[in-house]
C-alpha cells in the first residue's frame, strides 16, 4: 500500500510541475501578445525568443552487467563489458521566451531544454577451427579421417541503452547594467523553480563459448599379431548466456538562482555588436529516483562426442533472481554554467557557445542494491533569438 501511495504522490508531483510550465507558458504568450500590441518608441524589445540545439557529451555512469562467466573470456577477444557503456553524446533542443516590461529593470522567464539519445551495439568474434586429422595406424600405414569441428570459440553481444532528459526552468530576474571594457552592459540576477527529469533504459544479452577444443584421445589394440594406435577425437565446451534489462528514472522540483551577463565589446548596438555572454547557476531539486531491474544467468556443459556418439548437455547452474525494484527520495544538487559570443543587431541576435549542467547523485544505477550516479551534461551549443516589441 506503501508503494501505491508513492507512486501516486510522484505522480502527483510531475503533473503540477508540468501544469505549472503549461500555465506560466500560457502567461508568458498572454503578456507578450499585450507588450507587443502596446509597445512605443522603447529602444529595446520587450520581448525575446529563443530557439537553439546542443550537442551534449554525456556523463550517464552506472553499474555494468558483469555474469561470473565473463571471467572465463579467451584473451583474444575483447571483453564484452566494453560494448555496454550507456550513449556518449546526445543533441539536445531548447527553447526560451523572456518578457521585460517597459520601463522596468525586472523580466520573467521561461524555457524548456529536452534530449534523448540511443546506443545500439551489436559485436560478435569467433574462431575459425580447421577440420582435426585424426588418425588410424600401425607398423606399416597410417589412416587419416578429418574430424570437423562441432563448435568454435565465440563472444556475442546484443545492446541496446537509451536515455532522455527535460529541464524546465521558470525565473523572475533583475538587470543590474553592469558594464565592462567601458561599455554598457546587461547582468542580471535570477530566482525561480527548475524541473528536471531524467530517464535511461539497458536491455543486454550476453553469450559465449570460452573453451571449445579438439580432444583427442588415442587407444591401442593388437589385431592378428598388429600392434594398432586408434585416435578418437572428443569436442568439450561449455556455453554460457546471459540477459539483464533495467529502467531507472528520477524527476525532481526544486528551486533555482542563477546570474547572466552580456557585455558589449565590438561594434555598436544601430550597426550590431559583440558581446560575451557568461553566466552560472545553481539548484537544488527535490524528487525521487526509481529503478528496476532484473537479470539471469546460464551456464551448460557439453561433454563432447564423436561420430557415433553425442552425449546430452548439463545443466551446471540457472541463476534467475527475483525482480529489483527500487524508489528512494532524494535531494540531488545542480550546478552549471555558460560562456560564448553572440552578435546581437536591434531585435535580432546569434549565439554560440559551452555550456555545462552537473546533477549530483541523481540516479540509481545499480543493479542488485543501491548505487547513486551522477548525470551531467556538457558540450557546445548555439541559438538564434528574436525580439519583439519596443
Amino acid at each position: 500500500m506503501s508503494e501505491l501511495i508513492e507512486k501516486k504522490e510522484d505522480c502527483t508531483t510531475i503533473r503540477w510541475g508540468l501544469l505549472t510550465g503549461a500555465s506560466v507558458l500560457a502567461l508568458a504568450a498572454y503578456v507578450s501578445a499585450t507588450a507587443a500590441a502596446q509597445a512605443g518608441d522603447a529602444d529595446q524589445p520587450t520581448v525575446w525568443l529563443e530557439v537553439g540545439g546542443q550537442l551534449n557529451r554525456l556523463g550517464d555512469g552506472q553499474e555494468t552487467f558483469s555474469p561470473a562467466f565473463l571471467a572465463q573470456t579467451p584473451s583474444i577477444f575483447p571483453p564484452l563489458q566494453h560494448d555496454e557503456h550507456p550513449p556518449l553524446y546526445s543533441l539536445d533542443e531548447f527553447g526560451s521566451i523572456q518578457i521585460a516590461p517597459e520601463g522596468s529593470n525586472w523580466h520573467f522567464s521561461a524555457s524548456i531544454r529536452y534530449g534523448r539519445a540511443v546506443s545500439k551495439k551489436v559485436t560478435h568474434h569467433q574462431t575459425y577451427a580447421s577440420p582435426y586429422p585424426k588418425y588410424v595406424k600401425n607398423d606399416t600405414y597410417t589412416s587419416i579421417h578429418p574430424v570437423n569441428p562441432l563448435a568454435n570459440r565465440f563472444t556475442d553481444a546484443k545492446v541496446r541503452q537509451s536515455e532522455t532528459h527535460a529541464i524546465l526552468d521558470f525565473d523572475v530576474g533583475r538587470d543590474f547594467g553592469l558594464g565592462l571594457f567601458g561599455r554598457s552592459g546587461q547582468s542580471s540576477l535570477n530566482v525561480g523553480v527548475r524541473f528536471a527529469q531524467f530517464t535511461s533504459k539497458s536491455r543486454d544479452a550476453l553469450k559465449e563459448d570460452p573453451d571449445w577444443r579438439f580432444d583427442p584421445r588415442v587407444y591401442h589394440f593388437n589385431y592378428y599379431g598388429y600392434r594398432y594406435d586408434f585416435q578418437q577425437v572428443f569436442q568439450p565446451y561449455h556455453s554460457f548466456a546471459g540477459t539483464f534489462s533495467a529502467d531507472r528514472s528520477f524527476s525532481g522540483l526544486g528551486p533555482s538562482l542563477s546570474w547572466k551577463s552580456e557585455a558589449p565589446f565590438l561594434g555598436n548596438p544601430e550597426r550590431g555588436e559583440l558581446t560575451l555572454d557568461w553566466g552560472v547557476n545553481a539548484a537544488l531539486l527535490f524528487g525521487r529516483q526509481k529503478t528496476r531491474t532484473h537479470h539471469q544467468t546460464t551456464a551448460h556443459y557439453h561433454p563432447g562426442g564423436t561420430k557415433y556418439s553425442h552425449p546430452p548437455r548439463y545443466t551446471q547452474y540457472a541463476k534467475n533472481p527475483p525482480t529489483q525494484s527500487r524508489s528512494h527520495s532524494v535531494t540531488v544538487p545542480n550546478l552549471g554554467g555558460f560562456a560564448g559570443l553572440s552578435f546581437r543587431y536591434l531585435s535580432a541576435k546569434i549565439s554560440m557557445g559551452y555550456r555545462a549542467d552537473f546533477f549530483f547523485g541523481a540516479m540509481d544505477g545499480g543493479i542488485d542494491s543501491r548505487k547513486t550516479y551522477d548525470r551531467n551534461f556538457f558540450g557546445p551549443y548555439a541559438s538564434i533569438s528574436i525580439g519583439l516589441g519596443g
